[in-house]
């Protein structure tokens, strides 16, 4: 029994000692002491029994005149400040997010447009040049799932459809219905024009139709009279068409789409023939093409440079 008490009192004052060791860490005159450097002192070893500091650690404070509060004096921790921003001056512009594209006007994208690919359907420029009102400019009345109104564009063009025809094309999946249009544009005044479209609606076949003509505008040559200057005769595929001038009082003796390409371009007096096949789209543009050869007296008179009295001395 004495034993075992000499064995439990040994083993507890060795754990006092190392607890008294790291608790006097923080008192040792060599630690404490700045002025003192660690690697320049080599305290000597003392028994444990002879230090009589203190085991509690000591807490060091700073003194107050070492901090400077005079910046904190004049104010109220406690009170509620309120964040007053300045106001904005006039006309002030707030500045533009950095992840944001520069700002752009309509005109300047529709310039940009135009430079890259053309002249809108529209056929308003913003470059100057010199297009045809198209039909796509068409003023949409009417909200989201209302049916739309269009108006036509007043441009001093007249249109007549010359055909509708259903046509089809085979796929894979079998056969697409579509409407293929063939319209007349003109003037009345030396103006026409012979355009084609297809749609699956008739109405929107027209219209494309009408805005291709449109963009294919020539000018027919005419005298006083109001016929041709001379003969011409076209052809285009297998259609050919023959175009005589006739007196005044004659009319338009013509069939067909030729016909109403003469009346769309003014002409009141003139004999036209087709010779070849009876395709309308193939007849029209003939009647085009020998409109197009066709030159007026006073232009070969000044080609030649002389007088237009010359021109019927040989």
């Amino acid at each position: 029994m004495a034993a075992a008490t000499a064995a439990l009192s040994s083993s507890l004052s060795s754990l006092s000692i190392r607890a008294s060791r790291f608790s006097l860490l923080a008192t040792h005159p060599v630690l404490t002491n700045p002025i003192i450097p660690l690697f320049l002192s080599h305290p000597k070893r003392v028994p444990i029994s002879s230090l009589s500091y203190p085991l509690s650690p000591v807490h060091l404070k700073a003194k107050s005149d070492d901090i400077d509060t005079s910046f904190f004096d004049e104010l109220n921790p406690e009170e509620e400040i309120t964040f007053d921003p300045p106001e904005k001056p006039e006309g002030f512009v707030p500045p533009r997010p950095i992840d944001e594209p520069p700002f752009e006007s309509e005109e300047e994208i529709a310039r940009a447009y135009e430079e890259l690919y053309g002249t809108a359907f529209s056929g308003e420029s913003f470059l100057g040049n010199d297009v045809y009102a198209m039909d796509a400019q068409v003023k949409k009345a009417g909200g989201f799932g209302s049916p739309t109104k269009k108006e036509k564009v007043r441009d001093g063009f007249e249109e007549r459809v010359v055909q509708v025809r259903r046509v089809t094309k085979v796929v894979k999946g079998g056969k697409q219905l579509r409407f293929r249009a063939i319209v007349v544009v003109g003037d009345k005044k030396g103006q026409v024009g012979v355009g084609h479209g297809k749609a699956k609606e008739v109405i929107a076949a027209v219209q494309k139709a009408a805005t291709n003509a449109r963009r294919n505008i020539i000018t027919v040559p005419m005298t006083k009279y109001l016929t041709f200057p001379h003969r011409s005769e076209a052809d285009y595929g297998a259609a050919t068409v023959m175009l005589r001038p006739a007196a005044p009082g004659t009319g338009v003796i013509a069939g067909g789409s030729v016909r109403i390409v003469l009346e769309m371009a003014g002409v009141e007096n003139a004999l036209g023939k087709q010779l070849g096949s009876n395709n309308a789209l193939n007849n029209a543009r003939a009647t085009v093409h020998a409109v197009q050869k066709m030159r007026q007296f006073r232009d070969v008179a000044a080609e030649r440079g002389i007088p237009m009295e010359e021109l019927w001395k040989w």
